[in-house]
C-alpha cells in the first residue's frame, strides 16, 4: 500500500463540548490537527487536548478570520477543514489517505445531512459538496461573515465518499443557529437590498415553497416540513433584522 497522504485538519470551535470528541475520533488518523477555540467556557479545550496539543485559545473575530489563522498554522500542504458537527466515515478517511491527490488543487466532498437524529434526502440536502480538502498554498478563506469557504486556484474535483453533518440536536439549537446566523447575513446585506413589509412577508413564503416543493422536502414528511420551516424562519429573521438596521442607519 502507499505512504499515506500527510494530512493537517482545522477546526474552529466555541463551546463545542457535544461534538468535539466524535468529530476529533473520526479524524484522529490524520498527521496534525490544529483546533482554534474562540474561549470556550464548557469543556471543549480540556477534550480538545486528549486528543491534540495543538489547541489555540483566540479571541473571536468572525469566522473568516479564525479559519485564516487556523490555515495559516497548518505544516502540511493538504488541509481538511472540518466543522465541530461534523464526521469523517472510515470509506472516506481512506479515499483520503490513499487517493493520489496531486491530479487536483482541491476537493470537494458531499454531507449526508442529518436533522433531529434523522437523515435529510430532500430539501437540497442530498446535495450538498463542500470544498473542504485542499492545498495549502493554492487556498485562501472568503470574506463573509457567515457561510464563509474556501478559494482554491487550480482545479477542483470531487471526492466519492460522504462525510456525516448532525447540523441541529434539538429545537433549542436550531433555534440558536437560526438567531446567530439570520444576524449575521443581516449586517452583511442590509446595505444592498431596501426592505419593507412586502419582502418580509414574500421571501419567508418562497423559501418555504422552494425547499419543500421544489427540493423535494416532503419525501422527508414532517422531518422535510420543519426543515423548510427552519429555512423560512431564518429568512423570515434576517430581513427584519435588514430591515431594523436600515431604520437605525437613516
Amino acid at each position: 500500500m502507499n505512504e499515506p497522504n500527510k494530512i493537517s485538519v482545522i477546526i474552529i470551535t466555541k463551546n463545542e463540548e457535544q461534538n468535539i470528541t466524535d468529530c476529533l475520533n473520526s479524524v484522529k488518523w490524520a498527521d496534525e490537527i490544529i483546533i482554534i477555540d474562540a474561549e470556550s467556557s464548557d469543556n471543549t479545550i480540556e477534550l480538545a487536548k486528549k486528543f491534540t496539543d495543538k489547541v489555540f485559545i483566540r479571541k473571536w473575530n468572525g469566522y473568516s478570520d479564525q479559519k485564516n489563522y487556523a490555515l495559516s498554522l497548518a505544516r502540511n500542504e493538504w488541509v481538511l477543514s472540518l466543522d465541530a458537527d461534523e464526521r469523517i466515515t472510515n470509506e472516506l478517511k481512506n479515499e483520503i489517505l490513499f487517493s493520489d491527490l496531486s491530479i487536483s488543487d482541491g476537493y470537494k466532498i458531499s454531507r449526508a445531512n442529518y436533522f433531529l437524529g434523522r437523515l435529510i434526502r430532500g430539501c437540497g440536502w442530498s446535495h450538498d459538496y463542500q470544498l473542504r480538502l485542499f492545498r495549502k498554498s493554492k487556498s485562501k478563506v472568503t470574506e463573509r461573515m457567515v457561510h464563509e469557504g474556501f478559494i482554491v486556484d487550480g482545479k477542483i474535483s470531487e471526492l466519492k465518499f460522504s462525510m456525516l453533518h448532525y447540523s441541529y440536536r434539538n429545537f433549542h439549537d436550531a433555534m440558536n443557529k437560526i438567531n446567530k446566523y439570520s444576524t449575521l447575513e443581516a449586517q452583511e446585506k442590509y446595505q444592498r437590498k431596501n426592505v419593507n413589509g412586502f419582502t418580509i412577508l414574500l421571501n419567508p413564503f418562497i423559501a418555504f415553497v422552494q425547499f419543500f416543493i421544489f427540493r423535494k422536502g416532503f419525501i422527508d414528511g414532517t422531518y422535510g416540513l420543519l426543515v423548510s420551516i427552519m429555512h423560512a424562519t431564518t429568512k423570515m429573521m434576517m430581513y427584519i433584522k435588514m430591515w431594523e438596521l436600515q431604520k437605525k442607519n437613516k
